[in-house]
């Protein structure tokens, strides 16, 4: 059976807006985030994904009543992430409406919490969101990984949004992650991220080909044919992109009309 890649839009949100911005800076309004998810709605995405930046234990009250509005007038999978520490705050969320949750800087500190969040919600429900920076210090004990340019290098697992490295390397925490019962990795490499030069396709690749669950790209579209890359050469099973969708230059109809075209296999 031939399974459908799936076209996933990203709304940052903060205080319960959608804002737009430059490696979290310069943040600047850009809507209600279910009157923007219920756009993409229309144009026909697979899945939204609310990822709370700020992610304070002030600001949970708004989401959760973020995500109860979005569930109740969206008809396609909700994943949230951003603050989730405890197998009680993926409880809340789930009961609010959404249907996953990712999980990054958390995981990373308490592996525990994705068994946990798995054995008490169903592996389908968690999403291992993992952020990574290319390393090339020699270590021994990271995955060694060609880049285009001849380079080798291993690709490092960051947390706090990119700000703090761990030592951990990128292949072996994926697959950690798989066996304690994550049911999709969401991949952002800071590499590319923000700079719509496309995805990082090396370490794309190399994780789908490591794990045995779907795995989402993230970080850096900016064209048409960078979606079909990061699908095709890269291996996802799904391309996530936040500001070609914001500011309207691509719309996720564009999308799907492109890869079919070009022989993927897409939901239209």
């Amino acid at each position: 059976m031939v399974l459908t890649r799936r076209i996933i839009p990203c709304l940052d949100i903060k205080d319960g807006r959608v804002v737009k911005g430059t490696n979290f800076l310069g943040l600047r309004d850009a809507g209600d985030p279910v009157e923007l998810a219920a756009r993409y709605n229309e144009q026909g995405a697979d899945e939204v994904v609310f990822l709370d930046i700020t992610a304070s234990r002030e600001g949970r009250g708004t989401m959760i009543e973020v995500i109860e509005r979005a569930a109740d007038q969206l008809f396609l999978p909700l994943t949230v992430g951003g603050g989730i520490r405890t197998t009680e705050d993926i409880r809340q969320i789930l009961r609010a409406g959404a249907d996953k949750v990712s999980m990054n800087t958390s995981a990373v500190e308490r592996p525990a919490l994705i068994t946990e969040g798995a054995k008490a919600f169903g592996t389908q429900c968690i999403v291992a969101a993992v952020d990574v920076r290319r390393n090339f210090e020699l270590n021994s004990e990271g995955t060694a990984i060609t880049l285009p340019d001849g380079r080798s290098c291993w690709y490092e697992v960051v947390t706090y949004g990119g700000h703090r490295p761990t030592g951990l390397d990128a292949i072996a925490w994926v697959r950690e992650a798989e066996e304690r019962g994550a049911g999709e990795v969401l991949l952002t490499s800071m590499e590319t991220d923000g700079t719509k030069d496309g995805f990082d396709l090396p370490i794309t690749a190399a994780v789908s080909d490591a794990v045995g669950i779907p795995v989402i790209a993230s970080g850096g579209v900016g064209r048409l044919e960078h979606f079909f890359d990061g699908l095709v050469t890269g291996k996802a099973d799904a391309a996530l992109a936040a500001s070609v969708f914001h500011y309207g230059e691509l719309t996720v109809r564009d999308v799907k009309e492109y890869l079919a075209g070009r022989g993927v296999p897409v939901r239209l």
